[in-house]
């Protein structure tokens, strides 16, 4: 099935505890695109970047599968660029520098062909910009994923609550959830972001897994265990990738469905933070991924006798 994916193609530059990197490719829908491209035939990418940004990268995007006609080269400009320190725990970072570049006045275009996408992921960008996407679709796809993040929560207030109120799925993490809510409770938290507009909620808790809210249900998945954490840089992005690459595939958005695409998502995402940047996910064999699958399995499997529970209380 047609999946549109819309955010950042980018540089970044990292630093964790267990190295650093100069500048290397990034940007939420390379994660995104790279994800969704181990399920799905060909994705559809709306982006921008300057003349500075690598043509092999390009060309493995198209070998992929990626569909870059809606892929903006901005002439005599500079690609959208950003870095970061990680501390210890991995969970927590700095931003040391933010160059807008193109990003600064993007305005998407969608070729023709994009219009018809059936599953549409909006990737962490200006509110405005996610809704001038949604202007230009034919008709409402089947199922739309939008992404945000504190700082248009702080800024773009309005425009952020306006377009909770046309999609179906919203993905933050565990702190985003609180500042969007104004409640500490993760389960309070949802409640209020789910009356303000989206039938699903996604709340990322990095190594301590995800929880999916909706239709009065709570799904939890754990992240898996591992031994090395090289760079937690993408793996949001990643997650959110093999969601909804998960559920076009199928072809199916109901609940039950959308527990199975959470594990699939945060297979995919352990895999993205072995190594910096997109560098494990383009290496990905699909007996890997089929592996990690078993591995998550293992985790949740658990059977119990209940007759048994009975006369042990």
């Amino acid at each position: 099935m047609s999946l549109l994916v819309v955010g950042t193609v980018a540089f970044d530059a990292l630093e964790t505890p267990f190295g650093k990197t100069d500048k290397i490719i990034g940007g939420a829908a390379t994660y995104i695109s790279l994800a969704a491209s181990y399920l799905l035939p060909e994705i559809r990418l709306v982006s921008v970047v300057g003349d500075d940004f690598p043509d092999e990268t390009i060309q493995m995007l198209r070998e992929r599968g990626v569909d870059t006609s809606g892929l903006q080269v901005k002439s005599g400009q500079k690609t959208f660029f950003w870095s970061g320190r990680y501390h210890l725990d991995m969970n927590t970072r700095d931003t040391v520098e933010t160059q807008l570049n193109v990003l600064a006045d993007f305005d998407p275009v969608l070729p023709d062909h994009f219009k018809d996408s059936k599953y549409l992921m909006l990737g962490n960008l200006m509110p405005s910009v996610q809704q001038r996407v949604l202007e230009q679709m034919n008709e409402r796809p089947r199922l739309i994923v939008l992404d945000t993040m504190n700082y248009w929560m702080e800024h773009h207030w309005d425009d952020l609550m306006e377009n909770l109120k046309n999609v179906d799925v919203l993905t933050i993490n565990d702190s985003e959830a609180r500042q969007l809510s104004g409640e500490y409770s993760l389960v309070k938290a949802a409640s209020k972001i789910l009356q303000m507009g989206p039938k699903y909620l996604i709340i990322k808790k990095g190594e301590h897994g995800a929880l999916l809210f909706g239709e009065g249900h709570i799904f939890i998945a754990p992240a898996l265990p591992l031994e090395e954490v090289f760079d937690p840089t993408g793996a949001g992005d990643t997650f959110a990738g093999g969601f909804i690459s998960y559920l076009a595939r199928t072809d199916d958005v109901s609940f039950e469905n959308m527990k199975r695409a959470i594990i699939h998502a945060s297979a995919m995402a352990s895999f993205c933070v072995e190594k910096f940047g997109t560098q494990r996910l383009e290496e990905l064999t699909l007996d890997e991924l089929a592996h990690r699958h078993r591995l998550f399995r293992a985790l949740t499997h658990y059977e119990m006798d209940f007759s048994t529970l009975k006369q042990l209380i």
